[in-house]
């Protein structure tokens, strides 16, 4: 089951199928798929090239790395996360290498990375379920992560699964329609609240 959105303007249909799925398909992702997916992320536009991010990623193929990066999702999360068999974790490099000085985009850029690490999931038949419940400082424990850099986000991927398979109140969130309010509420001009 894909949800496609219902857009009000034509957008092209990778963008339209793109969704984020709390089921997920008892189905393996190739290793060649999966280093699409970052190599999409890799060609990212960035501030002074900066290239702030970095992923952790681990796969159920390896059990005890997958158990330890699911122990880095918050419990609500994990509860569903668990059935996808790639999980992921976003980390943003919050200083510019080149001066030291904050890079105010690092967060940005790397949501950026994520963007096209997600486009080229939906165009390969994938989803991508980010979640911004995750523990960082568990992350930063296990994983090593050095100081100036942070565990920003979670991703869940694979391929969409059975809704029938996840708890009642998941299940409701992942039948529920998708909906995006109006852009006459985010898209301004001349003042702000002036829709464009």
């Amino acid at each position: 089951m894909i949800k496609h959105a219902k857009p009000e303007h034509p957008v092209q249909d990778f963008i339209a199928r793109r969704w984020s799925p709390y089921g997920f398909a008892d189905r393996e992702i190739s290793e060649a798929d999966l280093r699409s997916l970052f190599e999409a992320a890799r060609w990212a536009a960035s501030s002074f090239n900066e290239q702030p991010w970095s992923y952790i990623v681990a796969t159920k193929a390896q059990a005890t790395e997958f158990a330890r990066l699911l122990s880095c999702l918050v419990e609500a999360n994990q509860e569903w996360a668990k059935a996808a068999p790639v999980l992921a974790l976003g980390v943003a490099t919050l200083h510019f290498k080149r001066n030291g000085k904050p890079n105010r985009v690092a967060l940005h850029d790397l949501g950026l990375a994520t963007g096209n690490l997600v486009a080229e999931a939906t165009a390969r038949g994938l989803s991508v379920h980010q979640m911004g419940g995750i523990l960082r400082d568990r992350a930063k424990e296990l994983y090593d992560i050095p100081d100036g850099s942070e565990a920003v986000t979670g991703m869940a991927i694979g391929y969409v699964g059975d809704p029938a398979s996840l708890p009642e109140a998941i299940r409701e969130r992942d039948l529920a329609p998708r909906e995006r309010k109006p852009q006459r509420e985010f898209v301004f001009r001349a003042t702000w609240r002036e829709p464009f």
